[in-house]
């Protein structure tokens, strides 16, 4: 049988296809390259060029496939980029997720797993915030992927499905190996921005509010490896495959950073002082979202490799070097024209 990886040319789904990869599963995966890479995708995947959204081309991978598992990252992913366009992101995240899960019913496809998001919490009552505790996102984008939860959950019920929702809190680090990474030039992720910002790729960066109620002000995040979250997908399937039921647990390490605790700690490893420019806070941002995680250890029987901010920022900070040195054929982006356009 064979694993449908949506998304599996970009950052997470390139380290699950090598995780799968390493177990000897066989992988197919489908991109449309927007924002992946087809270098990124590791040798030994069939990779399928188009939309997880195009029922017509779905449908032709599942005839041509032994399908049985569904691995779904496909999706769009910034925050403000959603506030400001929301009707895409609805249609993305949530429509297009609809149409994956409708073929997949028609195909007989008996386990999916859903790349879900912290977002869903938008201001936790409490940290760390548990998967029974109250959902109000605060985006679009914590809404799209809400609604999919609710689909993949009656879909479920009414056909011969069962799931895993795993909610992401923030991803971050790279293949231990070296073989896969963050490589979106223009990513807004937090740690991916502070890197080329040491790396002198941009001119500094920007805090979008300390004056949260945090210790230092700055918003309170959990992080986690990008290795370890490819993990815990393993580890799902697996308890699908077993027979195992229907679960939603929360992907963290049940502690928090702040944003400038991240910063202080990449100039560390760097040895580079560069600019912090602070702003006012972005719309959808949380004060602080930190993952109650034992529900996925107990359930899933998922174990951490890699609970250490400072070897997660190390990953990151080797593999964005390695991008400004010895840019891949061929080249990924202009670093050039990133420094000008910061």
């Amino acid at each position: 049988m064979s694993v449908l990886v949506t998304g599996g040319a970009g950052y997470i789904g390139s380290h699950m296809a090598h995780e799968l990869l390493d177990a000897g599963e066989d992988v197919v995966i489908i991109d449309n390259l927007s924002t992946g890479f087809r270098w990124a995708v590791p040798p030994g995947a069939q990779l399928v060029v188009g939309d997880f959204g195009d029922s017509n081309l779905v449908a032709r991978i599942f005839a041509d496939n032994r399908i049985d598992s569904i691995i779904h990252f496909a999706a769009k992913t910034v925050v403000p980029e959603s506030v400001a366009d929301p009707l895409g992101y609805y249609l993305n995240n949530t429509a297009k997720a609809r149409a994956l899960l409708e073929c997949a019913v028609k195909a007989g496809v008996k386990n999916f797993i859903f790349s879900s998001t912290a977002a869903v919490y938008g201001n936790p009552e409490r940290n760390p915030v548990a998967e029974d505790d109250s959902l109000n996102p605060l985006s679009p984008y914590g809404r799209s992927k809400l609604m999919v939860e609710w689909m993949l959950s009656d879909a479920a019920q009414a056909h011969d499905m069962r799931y895993v929702i795993l909610r992401y809190f923030n991803v971050a680090g790279a293949d231990p190996q070296g073989r896969a990474g963050q490589s979106t030039a223009r990513a807004t992720h937090l740690i991916k921005v502070a890197t080329q910002a040491a790396l002198g790729l941009r001119p500094g960066m920007e805090v979008f509010g300390v004056d949260y109620p945090t210790p230092d002000g700055s918003g309170l995040r959990d992080y986690i490896h990008v290795s370890d979250l490819a993990r815990a997908h393993s580890a799902a399937l697996k308890h699908l495959r077993s027979g195992g039921d229907s679960c939603t647990c929360n992907c963290g390490y049940q502690t928090g950073y702040s944003v400038l605790e991240v910063i202080d700690l990449v100039k560390k490893i760097s040895g580079v002082d560069f600019p912090v420019k602070i702003s006012g806070r972005r719309p959808g941002d949380a004060a602080a979202v930190i993952a109650a995680n034992q529900r996925i250890k107990s359930r899933l029987g998922w174990t951490p490799e890699y609970d250490d901010l400072e070897l997660i920022l190390r990953h990151a900070y080797e593999w964005e070097r390695r991008l400004f040195e010895q840019p891949k054929k061929p080249k990924l982006f202009s670093y050039d024209r990133l420094v000008a356009s910061s």
